[in-house]
């Protein structure tokens, strides 16, 4: 056990949580030649093979799956130790990485990154704006906006805000079709929307109006360009407003018989919430989101 050491383990979790030598090279700042001479090390100091090799990537073995909380845990620790006795948690430097969904995260957050860096000099920012979910315990992102609040995992998160959706359309749309006065009326109509079975939070299943036959006979996973065809003109869409609020080409539709309202969390893992960098990014959001509250709740 003289060779087993912590940079071992970093490559081994970086390898559990990417699957592939050169997305865990890239995470952890390295080549992957130094990644697989690490992982190597590590099984050799443990005498046990803790991946199957496969075209498909690294799988972990039944070895590497007994190590793995262990080595989380130990990665847990030197975090702690870093921020408790060390200046790490004091310095505004260091990345960032925070994962929201694409339409917070392209709308709101995107435009906010201008302040950060003014005020944050030190830092670098990565924003991760994805139709998806990104793992905190994984390591994926530092801070993630999330729909709705964590149920496991060493996890802190506070709600961010409720924000309102409704139904928009492009007046081109509206004016060549026959008129929406009520819910009835959008029978027949084409609507913009997800796809079924590629959501990635069951909050994004909005699409079911029990008084209402409703054709979506566009779908995309990505709200940006579910936005982007409603612009053009190619149906009727349930949007965030604070993302129409920006878009001068929508029309509200039936804006008192269709809302639906969400909610966005602010998620953290325990370990890394203290850091400086960490709580400077977390402070900034939450401020800009009350500084813009009436962006995501009025109608």
């Amino acid at each position: 056990m003289a060779d087993f050491n912590w940079n071992d383990l970093r490559a081994f979790l970086a390898v559990a949580r990417t699957g592939r030598l050169t997305a865990a090279a890239q995470r952890a700042g390295l080549d992957h030649t130094t990644i697989g001479r690490r992982i190597a090390a590590l099984e050799a100091a443990l005498g046990a093979r803790l991946f199957d090799r496969s075209p498909q990537g690294y799988a972990l073995t039944a070895h590497g799956e007994r190590l793995l909380p262990t080595a989380e845990r130990i990665e847990s620790l030197t975090l702690t130790a870093a921020h408790e006795v060390g200046e790490a948690d004091q310095a505004l430097t260091g990345t960032v990485r925070i994962g929201a969904p694409e339409g917070f995260g392209s709308y709101f957050l995107a435009p906010l990154m201008t302040t950060v860096a003014d005020r944050h000099p030190g830092l670098e920012i990565q924003l991760v704006a994805i139709p998806g979910i990104v793992s905190l315990s994984k390591r994926e992102a530092d801070i993630a906006i999330t729909l709705s609040a964590p149920r496991e995992g060493r996890l802190a998160a506070r709600k961010l805000t409720d924000y309102g959706l409704s139904l928009y359309a492009a007046p081109a749309y509206l004016d060549a079709r026959p008129p929406i006065h009520a819910r009835a009326d959008m029978a027949g109509h084409r609507f913009i929307g997800y796809i079924g079975d590629l959501l990635y939070a069951p909050e994004l299943d909005y699409m079911q109006a029990p008084d209402v036959d409703i054709h979506v006979g566009l779908q995309s996973s990505n709200l940006i360009a579910q936005l982007q065809a409603c612009l053009a003109g190619a149906g009727l869409c349930v949007l965030p407003d604070f993302i129409a609020a920006k878009e001068t080409g929508l029309r509200r539709v039936l804006p008192d018989a269709v809302h639906l309202k969400l909610s966005l969390w602010l998620v953290v893992h325990n370990d890394i919430r203290r850091l400086a960098r960490i709580r400077a990014v977390l402070d900034l959001i939450v401020e800009a989101v009350k500084a813009d509250r009436a962006l995501f709740t009025a109608r």
